[in-house]
């Protein structure tokens, strides 16, 4: 199997490249260089600022919003866009829900939805997990019951990322609790201003508001926001979750934040000279490039299988990516904590609820982030279904076992 790229290729990488310097405000890429959150507008802004472009939704069908670039295009697209750093569009809207609605929704719910995710002007969440219902989704005990022309829904949804800022929810909810647990869940769009809904916020490890709680009491939502047909999203959400479990490999995020370690780690100090002449610590950043290489030539080669793939089933290597590309944020993470040492202690960075270090300043300002995001980083082999389902996935379809 031949990896390399063609010139047109090349081409299309260099245009990507310029795009990103030229049009990424500098404040949204200073904020993801040093590890800083991003607000709500700084995603709003340059989500737009792509739409425009045209680029907002590449992979998307041309009649969308799409552009009908090649497996290989979107492939670099995305690689240049993590590398810049520039935010993803909105997963929730853009890879998640939004193929989704493409691949099993009807006319009117394209036209009334797409448009609208495309350019971020509706906010979207994912309500999937569950308390006792993460890992084992099928579990989950929201139910929708029809009601005349509508669902009734009872329940609660847990780890729901940005749901403070969302407009509109995709959820799983139980329809046929008679039936088997994956047999028995419809994929519903539900409007997060709708009575019943409860939005609390989960206050995470690194301090800040990523998560949140939603409960719903007697929801009630019409049945034409039905995605497909009743009973079958279990199938929508595999689908959804293979998505988004190409997308956690994350390596062009990870090629940066390798650049930025080894730049860190010859600004600080270790027995009286920088820390990247360290031999040891020189061999730590090697090992981890090593497998980023691999899982790159991996990516590749399911990028390379695309193009004769004609499915909606996910490719089950895509939980090959998801388990090395989060194990190796992670190792990133835990790399660059090492560099900054004891100034991990101190908490100078502000919070959601304002409060902030009121102490001088203890070692330098670029230290400040990186325990807050060690902390956050512990996540990714947990979301978009845990490594250990991964390995299942891979031990059944891959292997046979």
């Amino acid at each position: 199997m031949d990896l390399r790229f063609t010139p047109e290729e090349i081409a299309f990488r260099d245009e990507v490249r310029v795009f990103m310097r030229e049009a990424l405000p500098d404040a949204i890429r200073a904020k993801l260089i040093e590890g800083r959150r991003l607000v709500k507008d700084d995603l709003v802004v340059w989500q737009r600022i792509l739409n425009t472009k045209g680029w907002a939704v590449p992979h998307w069908p041309t009649e969308w919003g799409g552009t009908g670039w090649s497996p290989v295009q979107i492939y670099l697209f995305r690689d240049e866009m993590q590398q810049a750093p520039a935010p993803e569009p909105l997963p929730f809207g853009v890879s998640m829900v939004g193929p989704v609605i493409i691949a099993f929704g009807n006319e009117t719910q394209k036209k009334r939805y797409l448009p609208s995710i495309a350019n971020l002007d509706e906010w979207w969440c994912q309500g999937f997990s569950e308390p006792g219902a993460g890992s084992d989704l099928a579990s989950l005990k929201t139910t929708a019951k029809r009601d005349g022309g509508d669902y009734i829904v009872n329940g609660q949804k847990t780890w729901t990322t940005l749901a403070q800022y969302a407009d509109w929810i995709f959820c799983l909810v139980r329809t046929d609790p008679a039936a088997k647990k994956q047999q028995g869940i419809s994929f519903l769009l539900i409007d997060m201003k709708t009575p019943g809904i409860t939005v609390r916020p989960i206050q995470t490890i690194d301090g800040g508001h990523e998560v949140n709680e939603v409960f719903f009491d007697e929801v009630r939502v019409p049945a034409e926001n039905l995605v497909g047909e009743e009973n079958k999203g279990w199938d929508y959400a595999k689908f959804l979750l293979g998505n988004e479990r190409t997308g956690i490999a994350r390596i062009g995020i990870s090629k940066a934040r390798i650049r930025r370690l080894k730049q860190l780690a010859a600004l600080e100090q270790a027995g009286g000279r920088p820390l990247i002449a360290d031999e040891r610590f020189r061999c730590k950043i090697a090992a981890v490039e090593v497998e980023l290489k691999a899982l790159e030539m991996t990516q590749l080669r399911v990028v390379a299988a695309e193009r004769t793939r004609n499915s909606n089933k996910p490719d089950p290597a895509s939980s090959i990516l998801k388990i090395k590309g989060s194990e190796i944020q992670q190792t990133i993470s835990e790399l660059l904590l090492e560099v900054i040492g004891p100034y991990a202690l101190p908490d100078p960075i502000p919070h959601d609820d304002g409060e902030r270090w009121n102490e001088p300043p203890i070692g330098p300002d670029w230290a400040g982030p990186l325990a807050p995001q060690y902390f956050n980083m512990r996540k990714t082999s947990i979301y978009g279904g845990s490594n250990e389902i991964q390995k299942n996935i891979i031990a059944k379809a891959i292997l046979g076992l």
